[in-house]
């Protein structure tokens, strides 16, 4: 099972309390106050982990809570501090916190983009101070201690974002599944039905020279995606780290819809949904080349995407035609959006390699990631 947003209630623990003790000692008397400290409640961390793919396991079990500290005892002995608790989640996880502010409901805490990286959610309660801690000139003997102190209590919201290069969007049923399981070693449902795809799909394509990148299948849009209807809406969030977009358009007669319709339909879409993701470096797809009854069709949505200035590749994600070239054109997107992006932030990078997507692509040599 796919899951990809969930809630869940997290709770540190409790500092333990502190100790009113005194020492009882033969030959040696009025010993004075010898409570300990209490220990420290544990604290709850989000880590993210490359192990982990998917948040299934948080959804059927939402409430997690961490040790608490030990009480102090006497001898002036302090409490053991209670053991941290650590949520592995995927790479490319958002943690949301619930506010009690109704125009904005959940605040952005991190962004786990990094494998290892972690976020402290909820911090464990301070030990309270044994009695011992209260002595003073004028009290030798003093009575007082504290509690410990409540460990943070925390509504989150975990969102996962897929880390892929390139993203695949379109209409249901023009290709994508097809065209992912083509080019990687990915294994969607494919159907001649739409709406087979419910969940995004992962793939890595390699290519010659040790050269190779992520791609993201989503379900398909609809006109009307960004307000909700239709599957695609749910998993757009899943194309925002992609350094570059293809749009797959279905050029044969059997969608009975226009394809130059199809392709401002998805762009507008996208504009709709965020101006940020539409503004992302596109390929138009002329997908099922092989299955074109009327050429017209094609010629009209090339001239379209002339127009536009979109490079645009007649392929065949059956036959395999015309794939070769496209693959190049996504890494030749991805290594001028990773020069780009190095340039911006002032990066000095070897000659061969480029960052793009979240990971470190070589075109000459071994892959690695951050």
């Amino acid at each position: 099972m796919f899951v990809d947003e969930v809630d869940i209630h997290v709770v540190a623990g409790d500092g333990g309390n502190g100790c009113l003790a005194f020492r009882r000692e033969k030959f040696v008397p009025r010993g004075g106050p010898s409570g300990g400290d209490g220990g420290d409640g544990g604290s709850i961390h989000i880590v993210a982990s490359a192990h982990t793919n998917t948040l299934v396991n948080y959804r059927f079990h939402p409430e997690f809570s961490a040790a608490r500290g030990q009480h102090g005892m006497g001898s002036n002995r302090t409490g053991h501090t209670g053991a941290d608790l650590e949520l592995a989640v995927p790479i490319g996880t958002l943690v949301y916190e619930r506010t009690d502010d109704s125009n904005q409901p959940w605040r952005l805490v991190a962004d786990l983009a990094r494998d290892r990286q972690r976020v402290l959610v909820a911090r464990g309660g301070r030990g309270g101070r044994g009695n011992a801690r209260f002595a003073s000139s004028t009290n030798r003997a003093p009575r007082r201690t504290e509690p410990g102190a409540p460990g943070e209590d925390k509504h989150l919201r975990l969102e996962m974002k897929l880390l892929a290069d390139v993203g695949l969007v379109g209409f249901p049923n023009a290709g994508k599944s097809t065209l992912i399981s083509r080019i990687s070693a990915a294994r969607p449902k494919i159907a001649d039905y739409p709406f087979t795809t419910l969940t995004p799909n992962l793939g890595v394509v390699r290519l010659n020279g040790d050269r190779s990148f992520a791609v993201a299948d989503v379900p398909g849009l609809i006109e009307g995606a960004h307000r909700g209807l239709g599957l695609g809406h749910q998993f757009l969030r899943h194309v925002e780290r992609t350094k570059a977009l293809v749009l797959v358009v279905d050029v044969s007669n059997a969608s009975g819809r226009d394809p130059v319709g199809d392709l401002d339909t998805v762009r507008r879409e996208l504009e709709l949904f965020r101006p940020a993701l539409a503004a992302k470096p596109q390929i138009v797809a002329l997908n099922k080349m092989d299955a074109v009854d009327d050429p017209s069709r094609v010629t009209a949505l090339e001239a379209r995407a002339t127009e536009l200035g979109l490079p645009a590749f007649r392929i065949s994600g059956a036959t395999g035609a015309g794939i070769s070239a496209l693959l190049e054109a996504m890494w030749q997107q991805l290594v001028r959006a990773g020069a780009q992006e190095s340039e911006s932030e002032d990066l000095i990078e070897s000659p061969h390699q480029v960052h793009a997507g979240g990971r470190q692509i070589r075109s000459g040599g071994a892959k690695s990631r951050e």
